[in-house]
């Protein structure tokens, strides 16, 4: 779930920081989660959780929100703190290891939100989404539909979501300390809590919060202005703005206002943005109205906005074919990594001499730091005989559950799953480690696709869906045991402190994802194409399971022939990416992100793009300002609208509409 970040190495290196850690004072494991921290954790966690479903029902794209999480986490506490304090009471030391604590209790409770499948796998089985394909499209069967539900997503996700988090524990020491895995957010996340707990960190850090509480304010303002003027449906106020005009309005290039999505763009890498426009410009200015120029050759031309054997099927299914392609690619990519790291390393520690060094003082320091936090990571050990029956004891309760939530998902599919699981959140752990890419989504998908070939006609679709959350949540919450584990190894963290805070973080995410979609599900139409919550994926996800099925053969006319064209170019493009020049690839586009706008519309990917020439003439004018602040502001853009869910969601289940309803038309000729 994060972002690519370079590390150099003098940052995790230097001298003071060196010495302060010789002489710090280390709490024990179970003075690292406190109370207080529990509950900032499940208050930010709430909000988090708010946050991605917004995004995964609308866009899809979710920014990494580790740096807002450590940041107020930090600032959470240390204002209560210091009330205490100016009451006289005495307070405990707010230590970096308490914050890493809230750290990984937030990201691995709001990371459930989007492993959980609330805005693909889960809601894809839901009768809406069902009704959106067709009944008589064939494949899609109303067999295959269940509707979400409290209290049976909420037993779902307690009974796969902690899988993961026991099935690699026993080689948390091979992956952080022998293999040396980088895990870049991981790192990052560690030097920015490290950072924290300085003198001069902190004053920077409160800075940071000021300018984050002032933009969230903005946002939140902003957001309720917004919604006097929305009216009732989806084609009033803000959102529907025809900055460009009229016709290119039809097109959905427009500028929809939203600090969320020009929030991403500060937050997200330039290519990525620039990747989401380009997709928007070659899907919505030239390639739809190119095919429905032929409309009532190609297909039928009285159809339904929403009909696959329309126009709306090339978008579904070209946006798959280049999801897929960069998929593939990576995860190719990304085990040949991982096999031959695997292959150097041990080749090295075969092939390597015994010799005296000479170590000087400048070393001498970096190898005390170095064991003291091996020392450190080790001292708190978790049994391997402890994780392994963990896992054991958790996948024979999951094997005999799931089939009584999904009857199509037979037993022994579950068993199989659980068997091969491990291996696969192997693979994308290290993977992770090496290029910060958490192919989880992927995994998934190669699960549905052979779940539900092998079930076939039969709650085929059913069953790939639900297989596919299983593998997404083990191989997911896996790769995030293991950055937290990188972060807790730098902050000086202990391994069981961190891994009782996942655990704590995963029940917490268990409850409060459920509940917080709830939420949106309760007062939004959720997966209506003409609202604000597309649910993009959920489309996608149930259109794979179909194709799993039934196959290819009831795609509309030429659809084939330009999704093997553009999943072909997703492999050149990922290629061409990997052996150019890093001046030359930096500028070549992510099929990943190009495919979004593909099936949702321009108008994100314009406020996006506005978020990354905002930040580029930043960090022209003042690299170091934009470097500190930069996170901060996109942040409290992007909280202060998630913030803003919450009340317009109330207002919506009292049924109470905005006064106003401000639209925008051609001017009359009479």
């Amino acid at each position: 779930m994060g972002t690519e970040v370079e590390v150099s190495q003098p940052l995790l290196s230097d001298d003071n920081k060196s010495c302060a850690v010789v002489s710090e004072q280390v709490p024990e494991w179970k003075d690292q989660i406190t109370i207080r921290g529990l509950a900032v954790s499940a208050m930010l966690g709430t909000l988090f959780c708010i946050i991605t479903h917004k995004l995964n029902l609308t866009v899809g794209i979710i920014p990494s929100l580790n740096v807002a999480a450590g940041l107020l986490g930090f600032f959470f506490v240390k204002s209560w703190t210091g009330f205490l304090s100016g009451l006289g009471f005495q307070v405990k030391p707010f230590t970096k290891q308490e914050n890493t604590v809230i750290q990984t209790c937030v990201v691995a409770c709001y990371g459930l939100a989007f492993s959980g499948g609330f805005g693909s796998y889960l809601i894809a089985m839901d009768e809406r989404t069902y009704n959106l394909i067709g009944a008589d499209y064939p494949g899609n069967r109303e067999e295959d539909v269940k509707n979400p539900g409290l209290l049976w997503m909420i037993g779902f996700l307690f009974v796969v979501s902690f899988l993961g988090l026991f099935s690699l524990v026993p080689l948390r020491k091979v992956m952080v300390m022998d293999y040396k895995l980088t895990y870049p957010s991981g790192t990052a996340t560690a030097m920015l809590i490290n950072s924290f707990h300085t003198n001069t960190g902190a004053e920077l850090a409160g800075k940071q919060v000021k300018c984050l509480g002032k933009y969230l304010s903005m946002s939140l303002l902003w957001s309720g202005f917004k919604w006097f003027f929305s009216g009732v449906g989806d084609s009033c106020g803000f959102d529907n703005f025809p900055t460009f005009g009229l016709t290119l309005f039809k097109s959905t290039f427009y500028f929809d206002f939203s600090p969320t999505y020009v929030g991403c763009g500060l937050i997200c890498p330039h290519i990525v943005n620039c990747s989401v426009l380009l997709g928007a410009i070659i899907s919505w200015g030239f390639l739809w109205p190119f095919i429905s120029s032929h409309a009532g050759d190609w297909y039928p031309d009285n159809l339904e906005n929403n009909d696959f054997k329309g126009l709306y099927g090339y978008k579904v299914f070209i946006a798959i074919s280049l999801i897929l392609g960069d998929g593939l690619y990576n995860l190719i990519k990304i085990i040949a990594i991982t096999i031959k790291e695997m292959c150097n390393k041990s080749t090295e520690q075969s092939s390597l001499p015994v010799v005296d060094e000479i170590i000087d003082d400048e070393t001498s320091k970096i190898l005390t730091e170095q064991r003291r936090k091996d020392e450190i990571f080790l001292k708190d050990r978790i049994p391997s005989w402890f994780a392994a029956s963990g896992y054991v004891g958790l996948a024979a309760i999951s094997t005999a559950t799931i089939p009584i939530i999904y009857p199509p998902l037979e037993w022994y599919l579950v068993f199989c799953s659980y068997i091969i699981a491990p291996a696969l959140a192997f693979c994308n752990s290290y993977g992770t480690g090496l290029t910060d890419w958490n192919l989880a989504s992927t995994y998934g998908k190669i699960g549905l696709f052979i779940i539900a070939s092998l079930v076939g006609s039969n709650g085929g679709v059913l069953a790939g869906l639900a297989a596919c959350g299983v593998m997404m949540s083990i191989v997911s919450t896996a790769a995030d045991l293991m950055q937290d584990f990188k972060t807790g190894y730098l902050t000086l963290s202990s391994a069981k402190s961190m891994f009782v805070s996942q655990l704590v973080g995963t029940a917490m995410g268990c409850v409060i994802a459920p509940l917080t979609f709830w939420l949106f599900w309760t007062a939004f139409d959720i997966g209506s194409p003409d609202g604000p919550y597309k649910a993009p994926y959920a489309v996608i996800f149930r259109e794979m399971a179909i194709l799993g099925v039934e196959g290819f053969s009831e795609l509309p006319k030429h659809c084939l022939a330009l999704c093997c064209g553009f999943f072909a170019a997703a492999l050149v493009i990922n290629l061409l990416r990997d052996v150019t020049p890093k001046g030359v690839s930096q500028f070549i586009p992510i099929p990943m992100a190009m495919a979004v706008p593909f099936y949702i519309g321009a108008y994100f990917a314009v406020d996006m793009f506005i978020g990354t020439v905002i930040l580029y003439i930043w960090e022209r004018i003042n690299r170091k300002d934009a470097d500190d602040y930069a996170g901060a502001v996109a942040s409290g853009l992007i909280c202060g609208d998630g913030i803003w869910t919450v009340p317009s969601a109330v207002l919506s289940i009292f049924r109470i509409n905005p006064p106003i309803c401000m639209y925008f038309g051609p001017s009359s000729t009479s």
